[in-house]
């Protein structure tokens, strides 16, 4: 990825080199409530899209329905605005596509990533990490969208949960070697599946998300109604047929 140096004492820039690459503003901290929150006072302080707020912890990280999202020191901790300019409506689109864009590309690094919907990471059936978008609209179009990640590397994690260093102990050798450049891949993953997204389409998206889809036909039990998972639709919700022959509930 292309980084530049924002006028800001916390911050860092770094380049690998590659070309054709969005030109991200990276900006580092040691400790925050959340990255999210941060960023949003970025954006509020005159920072652009593709702005990125990284922390090595979080205080009050941010989890999906109001949960926290547990932020020791060693995990990767980031967020990132956009722009997307889309319909409020398609607002969990976004979730689809940008986690469907960071499990794509760790997949790339020999990590088998699979997606638990509506926005976790899975690994040998553990937590790996999650994804928390918050969004601004104005005339009925998202305007500004601030997407979370939070993805363990070598923090400390219950027993639902894995780190890829944990991970990487049972393989030959260790495909991604540092923070940093796990920072690279979650950011090119993500930039990859939104631009997907943008240019395509989510029906062009969502073939290959499916496979990716660990409930796929597992039973669950949704506000109260149990079923088997058959699929996601391209709003996002998930889709559950309740019984042999009986019609498919969407939640």
């Amino acid at each position: 990825m292309k980084y530049k140096q924002p006028k800001s004492e916390e911050t860092r820039s770094q380049s690998d080199g590659e070309k054709e690459q969005p030109e991200l503003s990276l900006h580092t901290f040691d400790v925050v409530t959340s990255t999210n929150q941060k960023l949003w006072e970025l954006l509020e302080g005159g920072a652009k899209p593709l702005t990125v707020a990284i922390a090595d912890r979080q205080t009050a990280g941010r989890g999906q329905w109001g949960r926290q999202w547990q932020s020791e020191a060693g995990g990767l901790y980031l967020s990132i605005a956009l722009a997307p300019q889309i319909p409020a409506k398609n607002g969990s689109q976004l979730t689809l596509c940008t986690a469907w864009g960071i499990a794509t590309a760790l997949r790339n690094y020999q990590i088998p990533v699979l997606l638990k919907w509506p926005n976790d990471l899975i690994l040998w059936e553990r937590k790996l990490g999650g994804i928390k978008i918050e969004t601004r609209t104005q005339q009925g179009k998202i305007t500004q969208a601030v997407v979370g990640v939070g993805i363990n590397w070598r923090n400390s994690v219950p027993d639902t949960a894995i780190n890829l260093q944990s991970f990487f102990q049972t393989q030959q050798t260790p495909t991604i070697v540092s923070l940093e450049k796990l920072i690279d891949v979650t950011l090119e993953g993500l930039l990859h599946g939104y631009q997907r997204y943008l240019s395509e389409g989510i029906e062009a998206l969502l073939p290959s998300y499916l496979e990716l889809l660990s409930m796929r036909g597992k039973s669950v039990v949704v506000d109260g109604c149990s079923g088997v998972v058959v699929g996601i639709t391209a709003s996002g919700e998930l889709r559950i047929t309740q019984s042999a022959g009986a019609a498919t509930g969407i939640w």
